[in-house]
């Protein structure tokens, strides 16, 4: 009954509310498809029999018997996608219910939603039902972490709540004058949003914290546009910040503008633009259909474009040579925050977005990274800077004599080459001074008849010793001045 509350929120149709009811029927009654195709007819019979298959399949992690699970499961979805839906919906209230489970199950269950059902949820374009899987999930594997973070956004202060208020009324006021009816809707962010802009950007709390965020809600599409007008007068837009996902939207469905504006308190302020039915598709994805029926059946909703993906799936796993080469050309639709890669031996590599093609080589080895020259990406040569997408084939091309450059800094994004290339250009840097140092100490010995190899070495162990010198090349990269070699000249 839970599982077909959650599915009637959502305005799903009488067949799949009934066959909510029932999912568990085939699994834990003596029950048969056949008695109930009998009182409820063909449909409902085969999406129980559906969900029964997927509640069958144990998610052990991505990279084991998880591919094969899998492979089932977006079968299943490609005959009936209400199948998947009270999937999710089952998912939603199991998680709902964590808490009677011991705290193994808790650690799996909340780890299994996290990669595989609140990502499908996305890619279904049904953001309400993956914001509660992701927060709970969130929860239940970092239980003091979301309880600072949720006590934290409770505690705001009250400047800030007045700062907001008074944000939404100009803007509110600016649209009316405009002529415009909306909807203006302050957004509140998660403690699971908080967390992973934490995480994936680096940022502390106040930093995430210390943005406005609002959605404005219009009639039509002109009105999107007119609205986008109103907000730019109001505040000054930060320049390279607007998306337009009307004109071009996301691979799910979603539709709406979005824009970053100068606030009045130096505080950034994020604004969707959208209108109705936009909305409650951004919010409920393929499940709007059954409660927006206007539009339903156009190019850009999310249920064609999810059938779509569904088709495209199916045509992968017929050529894909086994269930784990599926499965990881799935995750590629799954996880858009990352990109997957292929060695050209087809190793899997996943790194954030924007990634390049050095990042891609300090991700193989080290050594990789600092001896690259150039790249091919899908048998193309390419620089290293270049930007790599989900699924493409590099290959790193590396010379024994090439060494990190300063200028690298400048486009790798992960950490592990930034960390790598500082390392090898210090390492660099000490050996050439190395090198330069024992010139300038053997010239300066030549000029008195001597060399550094003819020196004795107890005399030049006691040398080192008085001037407190573990040992001669840290004395060398200084011998310069030693030596007498003029200083730089200073800058003014």
């Amino acid at each position: 009954m839970a599982v077909a509350g959650v599915l009637a929120e959502l305005g799903l149709d009488v067949e799949t509310l009934i066959a909510a009811i029932l999912h568990d029927t085939i699994e834990d009654t003596p029950l048969r498809r056949e008695d109930i195709a009998g009182q409820f007819g063909v449909d409902v019979a085969d999406l129980v029999e559906g969900v029964t298959k997927l509640d069958k399949l144990k998610f052990r992690d991505r990279k084991e018997a998880a591919a094969e699970s899998f492979r089932k499961m977006l079968l299943a979805m490609s005959r009936d996608l209400r199948v998947i839906m009270i999937k999710l919906a089952d998912r939603l209230h199991n998680m709902r219910t964590l808490g009677a489970q011991g705290t193994e199950a808790r650690i799996r269950i909340a780890r299994e939603t996290l990669e595989i059902y609140a990502p499908i949820a996305q890619r279904l374009g049904m953001s309400l039902v993956k914001s509660e899987l992701q927060n709970l999930g969130f929860r239940a594997l970092h239980p003091w972490r979301h309880a600072i973070i949720e006590k934290h956004i409770r505690s705001q202060p009250v400047v800030r709540r007045e700062s907001m208020a008074q944000v939404e009324v100009k803007l509110s006021q600016g649209l009316t004058r405009e002529g415009l009816e909306h909807r203006l809707i302050s957004r509140i962010k998660t403690p699971w949003s908080i967390y992973h802009k934490m995480q994936g950007e680096g940022k502390s709390f106040d930093q995430v914290m210390d943005v406005f965020g609002f959605r404005v809600v219009v009639r039509g599409v002109p009105d999107c546009y007119r609205s986008l007008g109103s907000v730019h007068a109001q505040f000054k837009p930060l320049d390279g910040r607007f998306r337009d996902f009307i004109a071009i939207p996301k691979a799910n469905g979603y539709q709406s503008l979005h824009t970053v504006l100068f606030g009045p308190y130096g505080s950034p302020i994020e604004v969707q633009i959208r209108t109705e039915e936009m909305d409650l598709i951004a919010e409920r994805g393929i499940a709007a259909h059954w409660t927006y029926k206007h539009g339903g059946d156009t190019p850009n909703s999310a249920q064609s474009r999810a059938h779509a993906w569904i088709v495209d799936l199916i045509d992968s796993q017929r050529a894909a040579g086994s269930s784990l080469e599926f499965l990881e050309n799935v995750k590629v639709d799954l996880f858009p925050d990352e990109v997957y890669l292929f060695t050209p031996k087809g190793r899997i590599l996943a790194l954030p977005r924007n990634s390049t093609a050095l990042d891609f080589a300090y991700a193989v080895h080290t050594d990789v990274g600092n001896r690259a020259v150039a790249a091919r990406v899908d048998k193309k040569l390419v620089p290293l800077r270049t930007k790599l997408a989900s699924g493409q084939t590099v290959e790193i091309i590396a010379a024994k004599s090439a060494a990190p450059k300063p200028q690298w800094l400048e486009f790798v994004v992960t950490s592990k080459a930034r960390t790598a290339i500082r390392h090898q250009l210090k390492q660099l840097e000490h050996e050439d001074a190395v090198q330069l140092g024992h010139r300038m100490l053997d010239r300066a010995l030549e000029a008195m008849g001597s060399s550094l190899e003819k020196l004795p070495a107890k005399r030049l162990e006691s040398f080192l010793v008085e001037h407190r010198f573990p040992r001669l090349e840290v004395f060398l990269p200084r011998s310069r001045w030693a030596t007498g070699c003029p200083a730089r000249p200073r800058r003014r």
